[in-house]
């Protein structure tokens, strides 16, 4: 198994413990309310986008990690297309972090 279907089947049970968060709003008051773990962004999201969330994901000491097209993000976790999605639990944020590791990283802060 190759390390995007890892990821994308990790999300995917993430998803189904109900531990992910997607959606520009329900990621910001995650984000905001100190609840993401990590923050996971679509490759082909807009500049002005992109930015939005690495600004936030900094101020709030939020690891990010940019990764698969919108189309791929939302697939991973059953839905149209996500920008973004955020993890809330440790657990699954150490691993799949664990695995976006090995592949090329945006930015990374420690929480």
């Amino acid at each position: 198994m190759n390390k995007e279907t890892k990821i994308a089947s990790l999300l995917g049970l993430a998803q189904k413990a109900g531990k992910i968060v997607s959606g520009e709003l329900s990621v910001e008051k995650a984000v905001k309310s100190g609840q993401a773990k990590l923050l996971v962004m679509a490759t082909d999201c807009s500049e002005a986008t992109k930015k939005n969330y690495r600004d936030m994901a900094t101020y709030y000491n939020v690891e990010i990690y940019e990764i698969f097209s919108k189309e791929q993000l939302g697939a991973c976790i059953g839905k149209v297309y996500r920008a973004a999605l955020v993890v809330l639990d440790t657990g699954f944020s150490k691993t799949i972090k664990k695995h976006l590791d090995n592949s090329s990283r945006e930015d990374s802060h420690e929480k």
